[in-house]
């Protein structure tokens, strides 16, 4: 074969082609394992990031940032996109571009739109919510010592009412929704931790992540009869997927101090008033009895938290341990919680697993430390003594009058609470949108009392028991079970979910209580009961029951939204209990809300000024169900008193305790809400303003009832309205945004007013007019609060006192006006006069940040409301020359010297308006390049309850219960509290 000249020259550019390809192969065959390394930083504020995830896009090769933020990676391509995440931080897509060394900057989410806050069963995007629903993280929370999750959000939720009424180291805070709610069942908020029922001190507080409160009916409707009162959503802290194994060490130091003492009568101003005539008797001693009951508590708190694995397997696991000394001798508290959680996906994340097990050690002791031990020592003679010449614990015979130190020493008052939940969770997605998750948990819950008093307590010094004791147990299993399935959809601008779900929930609570006295020695405290003679006497006191109930509901929930600008949600659940009437065991819970993105549309360019502008309305309705789960059903007992004698013994009777109700049903609150959320000048200020009305009916109230036809003459019946309604605004300011200076600002406001609308139900033809509420207690007993149909709740009626006469008796005015001495006045001559329910709530929050120090100041107030304050009803009265009385007791009222018993009079309720510099703290986070390995150190001070101002006469405004038998009652500060407290906490942070 002959080859031509042009044959031949393509043959070499064949040639030369096909080695030029080969040598491009080789080159990018050398360049496929490029090596890449750089740092991860905060765009902010420039500091590295620890434990980023940088991952090789399509591909599971991957790494982590170390302790200073670097990174290295060997990607398969030149042309790869590195996937860069981080919790808290807007996920990146990073070119490679043949780049070996490539620095990354990550952005802070957004706290606005698209920052997740969770809802019933789920989760949703900020800027897609149309319910009301307050989000507290915790960066926001409270520093310092708090007791529970109550006090990491106090004064932050618009509308959210927590207080702290007493010192006392085994109590909590109290806390209300929107007003109250219910005659008969709880105005408390449903808590649930992670989707599990549980209560405010359940995890540590350092273990929470966040706090959603869903406010209103429409966020609430979905959780049916136990979401009258709100639903608190308690995150706890979870394993940053794919992040380095993290060790976190906190702790905290703090002394307390009583906030105020009363100012009482000391052993020189007895003599000085025995001097001039006044009949006290001196003892010849100088005690100053509280101080003598009082210790100054020191306590601490360890929490260490664990996280480690990567973004298959995972875990987060933290112990916390409290040690709580109380304000009285032999008072306090020690916690351990422990909780462990271990999360596992397979499947290529198709199936997603977890594990969570809770469990809480509380032991408590109390002595005889109790508000009674309190009074004793307000109302003690400060010229007693507190010895004999026997050395024993001086007593007297006198009423009512007890040595306060014997009573604490010579008692033993002994609580432990051991709780175990264990959690699991299976979520499966099939397919992309498609969630069908399972969730299961149990609860065991013991508690175990034990209480005793010695031969030197006044039980046998003065009452010749001779020794008492008594134990108590009390056991709860609950279970819960859910199924939710949840499908999520985006074509084009419509979006949607749908949200289908099955939950079952059961308990059994169970209690024993056995007392004795009489005993051959009080060696044994509260171990050998069965050695005292009371009980071959019949005399010992034992009780025992049990009780069960189920709840069980079908809900679902639809959401919807047009281009995130137009937005829907609507849901049902259909719930059945246990504790209702055989012809009501079932009720329907709906909802409904929509918004609009008003700065999504196209007119609302012209206004830059406004960042987003949201406008929403929802309804909503829940329900509130008896405690007792029989209370529909029959009872019987056996009475002593109902008995009689068969073969010449006396045999209790048997006889009726409750009434058949068949149409016992649940409270039901219908609930209107309308609101705005706001952002102006690029989200520097932010807020949301809310409105509210709601209506509950079918009230749950005991009425008397006619016997016959009906077996006992009371009966728990569904009869009554109630209305409430109120405003609430938040407002969020980044008032200062600077690289030196970080200043953030946020106020909360509400107010609420409440109506008993009627209490009557036509069926039983029964009907109220008004309800007695609240006790003073002996010896003025009688009550304090009189709730009158078509008025509002918290109302105090009382003499209203307007003067006192020339022998020191009170003068008070009649019910036509008259002014009357108060011996001819009656029952009719009552009047309402104040409330004890504040009408507004005020919140002021304010971080600052430094350089490396932080500074926050916490402050909240209340006003609009007044408080029967018990310590001057009681002590400022000289009437009774045996206990002792306050300073002010001698004071003239009216230009006269007061002579009178002791009554309930106007006089003695007080303006309580208070402005609490609530929580200060001071912080400092050293560099992480200070010690190697330490990738964060922090210590601070922090003051708690540090100042209040205020008229009010009394030791602490706030010092007053409004939940439980107090809900009808609101505004006493009782006689025997314990004593509110100042805490300054110092602490250490530290992550490594």
């Amino acid at each position: 074969m002959t080859l031509t000249k042009n044959h031949m020259n393509d043959t070499i550019k064949r040639y030369l082609s096909l080695l030029m390809l080969c040598l491009i192969y080789q080159v990018s065959a050398a360049q496929s394992n490029l090596n890449i390394k750089g740092k991860v930083r905060d765009a902010m504020d420039n500091t590295p990031l620890i434990g980023v995830s940088v991952k090789e896009k399509g591909t599971a090769n991957g790494t982590l940032a170390d302790n200073n933020g670097n990174y290295s990676l060997k990607v398969s391509r030149t042309d790869a996109t590195l996937i860069v995440t981080y919790i808290g931080y807007t996920q990146l897509e990073v070119p490679v571009n043949v780049r070996q060394e490539i620095n990354i900057l990550l952005q802070p989410e957004s706290k606005g739109l698209n920052e997740v806050v969770v809802v019933g069963y789920g989760t949703q995007k900020r800027g897609e919510v149309t319910s009301s629903i307050a989000t507290v993280k915790a960066e926001d929370f409270t520093k310092g010592t708090v007791r529970d999750a109550g006090q990491l959000i106090q004064g932050k939720v618009a509308g959210l009412r927590i207080t702290t009424p007493s010192g006392d180291p085994t109590g909590g805070t109290q806390i209300n929704l929107r007003g109250l709610n219910s005659l008969n069942g709880t105005s408390e908020p449903l808590i649930l931790i992670d989707g599990i029922p549980g209560s405010l001190n359940t995890v540590a507080p350092e273990d929470i992540e966040a706090i959603d409160v869903l406010k209103d009916g429409s966020a609430a409707a979905i959780y049916g009869t136990r979401a009258t009162g709100g639903v608190i959503l308690i995150t706890t802290r979870k394993n940053p997927t794919g992040s380095k194994s993290t060790i976190e060490y906190t702790n905290y130091v703090n002394i307390q101090k009583i906030v105020k003492k009363p100012d009482m009568l000391t052993a020189d101003d007895y003599r000085r008033l025995i001097s001039q005539g006044v009949k006290y008797t001196d003892y010849g001693g100088n005690t100053n009895w509280l101080d003598e009951i009082l210790q100054n508590p020191v306590s601490q708190n360890h929490n260490l938290s664990l996280f480690g694995g990567n973004s298959t397997t995972n875990f987060s696991g933290s112990v916390n341990y409290r040690d709580w000394e109380g304000l009285f001798l032999k008072t306090g508290q020690k916690r351990l919680t422990v909780r462990a959680a271990l999360n596992h996906s397979m499947f290529d994340d198709k199936l997603k697993t977890n594990i969570t097990v809770i469990n809480r050690s509380i032991t408590s002791s109390q002595g005889g430390a109790d508000g009674y031990a309190y009074r004793q020592a307000i109302i003690r003679n400060p010229t007693d003594n507190i010895y004999n010449d026997k050395g024993k614990w001086q007593e007297r015979d006198i009423y009512f009058y007890d040595n306060p130190l014997s009573r604490i020493n010579e008692a033993t008052n002994d609580a432990r609470l051991r709780e175990t939940r264990i959690s699991g969770s299976l979520d499966y997605r099939p397919i992309k949108d498609l969630s069908i998750k399972l969730l299961a948990s149990n609860i065991q819950t013991n508690n175990l009392y034990g209480s005793s008093t010695t031969f030197e307590h006044v039980n046998t010094t003065k009452s010749k028991l001779n020794g008492t004791a008594s134990r108590s147990t009390t056991a709860a299993t609950e279970n819960l079970v859910e199924f939710t399935t949840n499908y999520t959809k985006s074509i084009g601008h419509h979006n949607f979910s749908i949200l289908g779900g099955y939950s079952w929930q059961d308990a059994v609570n169970e209690n024993f209580y056995a007392y004795n006295f009489d005993f051959p020695t009080d060696a044994y405290s509260y171990n050998n009961l069965q050695t005292g003679a009371a009980l071959k006497e019949g005399k010992a006191d034992m009780t025992s029951n049990k009780n069960k109930w189920q709840l069980a509901g079908f809900f679902s929930r639809l959401t919807y939204n047009w281009n995130e600008k137009y937005l829907f949600m609507a849901s049902i659940r259909r719930e059945g209990s246990s504790k209702f009437g055989a012809n009501y065991h079932w009720g329907s819970f709906p909802a409904a809300s929509v918004g609009w993105r008003v700065s999504k549309e196209d007119f609302m360019k012209a206004v830059p000024e406004i960042s987003d502008l949201k406008l929403r309305a929802g309804y909503g309705v829940t329900g509130t169900i008896a405690s007792d789960p029989y209370n529909s059903q029959t009872s019987y007992k056996y009475d002593y008193a109902e008995g009689a004698y068969i073969d010449g013994k006396w045999v209790p009777g048997f006889v009726p305790a409750r009434n058949f109700n068949p149409d016992l049903r649940w409270e039901k609150k219908t609930e209107y809400n309308a609101g705005i959320d706001f952002g102006l000048f690029k989200n520097r200020i932010t807020g949301s303003l809310d409105y509210y009305t709601r209506t509950v009916d079918d009230l749950l109230y005991n009425f008397a009832v006619p016997t016959p036809p009906f077996l006992t003459g009371n009966m728990l019946l569904n009869a009554g309205t109630m209305k409430n309604s109120g405003f609430e605004a938040l407002i969020n300011v980044k008032a200062v945004d600077t690289k030196l200076l970080k200043w953030n600002s946020s106020i909360t406001y509400s107010t609420n007013k409440n109506k008993l609308v009627n209490l009557s139900n036509d069926k039983f033809d029964v009907t109220i007019d008004f309800i007695n509420a609240g006790y003073t207690g002996e010896p003025i007993q009688t009550y304090t609060h009189r709730v009158k149909v078509g008025g509002p709740i918290g109302q105090f009626f009382v003499l209203k006192s307007v003067g006192v006469d020339d022998n020191g008796k009170w003068l008070v005015e009649s019910k036509d006006g008259k002014v009357i001495p108060i011996s001819q006045s009656s029952d009719d001559d009552r009047q309402y006069y104040g409330n004890g329910i504040p009408k507004y709530l005020l919140g002021w929050n304010n971080t600052f940040k430094i350089k490396n120090f932080d500074f926050e100041v916490n402050v909240r107030g209340a006003f609009g409301h007044d408080v029967l304050n018990m310590q001057r009803m009681y002590y400022e009265n000289p009437v009774n020359k045996a206990y002792n009385a306050l300073k002010t007791a001698y004071d003239p009222k009216y230009g006269k010297t007061l002579n009178s018993d002791l009554v309930y009079v106007s006089d003695y309720i007080e303006k309580s308006d208070y402005v609490k510099i609530d929580n200060v703290t001071l912080g400092y986070t050293f560099s992480d390049k200070l010690i190697k390995g330490i990738r964060n150190l922090r210590i601070y001070v922090s003051a708690l309850n540090l100042f209040t101002i205020t008229k009010y006469k009394g030791l602490d405004p706030e010092a007053v219960s409004y939940t439980g038998d107090f809900s009808f009652a609101p505004g006493i500060e009782n006689r025997d509290t314990y004593p509110t407290t100042r805490t300054f906490t110092a602490g250490l942070n530290v992550s490594f």
